[in-house]
């Protein structure tokens, strides 16, 4: 049976609030927008951005630039910013020379993740990636599992892993896609939602965990 585990990319192997402030930062200076632009930029992305985003924003702010001008701008600085640490990066090379398949199922879309993916050197070590900008469906939704697994070359049915810091998302995501689950403990948990099969205060302890695990 194949081994295998996925995982969530912002806030599980990548820093995305610090890079989004530092993106922010750099973008709103580049483009000299004024304050009260920043701090409409910085509520509205808070927890994810779209092109549809930066149309509002040059609606709303009556600004010259594209909406996809904007975006790639940001798509560009989000990949600069955005960091994973070299422990991670060294436990994800554990697990492929341990034969571990490994993935990554993430909302967002889906150029400015791979974008991450890169910048961070993740993209080297990963074996398939679906972001909920591809079927534009988001975690629970089974249907980003089953892609991620095809593009992984394996299958739901072999019994993989989902590591992520999102109860509902990640753990329930998982779960309800026949996975065993590994949460990074930090969001409020759902009372009615079942526990998951192991709580990490950082993704390199699931990775130990994966390592160390037998079927």
């Amino acid at each position: 049976m194949s081994r295998f585990a996925f995982f969530d990319l912002d806030g599980t192997l990548a820093d995305r609030q610090s890079a989004l402030s530092d993106a922010l930062t750099r973008l709103c200076r580049s483009r000299a927008l004024a304050p009260d632009a920043e701090r409409w930029l910085r509520i509205e992305l808070a927890d994810r951005a779209t092109v549809n985003d930066f149309a509002r924003l040059r609606d709303a702010f009556n600004l010259e630039a594209s909406a996809t001008d904007l975006w790639q701008e940001y798509v560009d600085l989000m990949s600069a910013a955005v960091t994973c640490r070299p422990d991670v990066l060294e436990g994800l090379a554990r697990l492929r020379a341990a034969t571990w398949t490994i993935g990554v199922i993430t909302n967002g879309a889906g150029d400015i993740q791979r974008a991450k993916l890169a910048g961070t050197g993740l993209a080297d070590l990963v074996d398939g990636v679906a972001a909920s900008g591809d079927l534009e469906i988001r975690k629970p939704d089974r249907r980003l599992f089953e892609l991620g697994a095809t593009r992984c070359g394996v299958t739901l049915g072999d019994g993989g892993w989902m590591v992520g810091d999102n109860p509902t998302g990640d753990i329930g995501g998982g779960r309800q896609a026949g996975l065993r689950t590994i949460w990074l403990r930090g969001r409020p948990w759902p009372d009615e939602l079942a526990a998951p099969h192991h709580v990490v205060d950082d993704v390199t302890d699931a990775i130990t965990i994966l390592l160390t695990e037998t079927e």
